[in-house]
């Protein structure tokens, strides 16, 4: 007999793309909805993004401990995700010095340690041929953007560069990580928990901006500047949470089917 959630799972599987598309506005619209009744103080959503990310990168540290692997894992990924980190620990530094910084520093020196861990101790586990996404296809536009769209802060230009680059990069870094699951097609639970509290992650920090700007009744694009920086703030994070979004579905219907290894079908990444 079949689950509810696998009866549900199967007709959305069975709708054409656009049906697929809508249910998707709405289920994030009704999530945005729920977050804004029970989450007074929106700003709790970037705390609680960062630190579920902080709750990723730890489940990486104990597969590589426990396992002794890290196949599966994408260095490129990672190492991106230390240069946003680096970039934006840096404008914290000299901009803005708040809780973020500690929360940034933090998860920094864990991601540099699977860095470390990829490239020295489990070097030998490392699917380097799977983990074939060029670097120079997301570094290059975002320092291209940074420079061309960046806050209209009066701090030094240079600073206000490297905050628009981190933000651009951010939305893209998980980009590797993403070839190397569809290069292999199966991925193993620590990895999966990995990629889902990421793009958990990215969903809390999407939904702060968003209620964010329905507090102000759109005055928040005012306060983060003019131009087009505060779109672009805005899109960056819309853009890497539908990045995740897919996987997060499959993820979940995983879960709930009581399947330990994650098996995408053909296209999904």
């Amino acid at each position: 007999m079949k689950t509810p959630i696998h009866a549900v799972s199967t007709w959305v599987r069975r709708q054409p793309p656009k049906v697929k598309a809508f249910l998707a506005v709405v289920s994030g619209m009704a999530a945005l909805v729920l977050l804004k009744l029970i989450v007074h103080d929106h700003d709790n959503l970037f705390v609680a993004a960062e630190a579920v990310h902080s709750i990723g990168i730890s489940v990486l540290i104990y597969k590589l401990m426990k396992e002794k692997t890290c196949a599966g894992l994408s260095l490129k990924s990672q190492e991106l995700t230390a240069i946003f980190l680096a970039v934006r620990l840096y404008c914290s530094f000299v901009m803005e010095y708040d809780i973020h910084t500690i929360l940034d520093l933090a998860t920094l020196g864990t991601t540099l340690w699977v860095i470390y861990m990829i490239r020295f101790n489990l070097k030998t586990t490392y699917m380097e041929e799977k983990d074939n996404f060029a670097l120079y296809y997301v570094l290059a536009p975002c320092v291209v953007l940074a420079v061309w769209i960046h806050p209209s802060t009066s701090h030094n230009i240079l600073n206000r560069i490297s905050w628009g680059f981190c933000v651009y990069l951010e939305a893209v870094s998980v980009l590797p990580q993403l070839r190397v699951m569809q290069n292999t097609k199966i991925v193993e639970p620590f990895t999966a928990h990995y990629v889902f509290a990421l793009g958990v992650a990215r969903f809390f920090s999407c939904a702060h901006w968003v209620l964010q700007m329905m507090d102000t009744h759109g005055r928040l694009l005012v306060v983060l500047g003019y131009g087009l920086w505060p779109s672009m703030v805005i899109i960056s994070e819309i853009v890497q949470t539908f990045i995740l979004a897919d996987f997060c579905y499959y993820y979940v219907k995983s879960v709930f089917g009581g399947q330990l290894v994650l098996r995408l079908p053909s296209g999904v990444v």
